[in-house]
């Protein structure tokens, strides 16, 4: 890959990190891992709002970039996961990063994104 991308380029590792990310539940169950090992039942009673579908394809999809690792016990039914060391050094890295950028930066977020919704209103509002 190159360090530089070009607009639109197709092996861009910036493209790459974001596709990593780019599933609403994607980063908060990499977060939710931080604290250690868990199974999915444990992750639908700590993550609000995610159905344990979507929890499942999210699962999937975290193991299968390598971001996570799945973890049977033999003579126990139960799954358990934990961050791989991959998934590791994108939360505490990266992930961290951005999450401490938004609560430092949220009240301006939600004040631009209001701005913009009564904006918006207001235009229609006239027509």
């Amino acid at each position: 890959m190159n360090d530089h991308c070009e607009p639109f380029a197709a092996d861009c590792a910036v493209r790459l990190a974001a596709e990593l990310i780019a599933h609403t539940w994607d980063p908060v169950v990499l977060m939710s891992l931080r604290a250690g090992r868990r199974r999915r039942i444990d992750l639908l009673g700590v993550i609000a709002g995610v159905s344990d579908k979507v929890l499942t394809q999210t699962l999937r999809r975290l193991h299968a970039n390598g971001l996570i690792v799945r973890i049977s016990t033999p003579g126990d039914r139960a799954v358990a996961y934990e961050l791989s060391e991959l998934g590791s050094s994108l939360s505490d890295g990266p992930l961290a990063a951005l999450g401490q950028w938004a609560i430092d930066h949220a009240d301006q977020i939600l004040a631009a994104q209001e701005h913009h919704s009564t904006g918006i209103s207001n235009r229609a509002a006239v027509r």
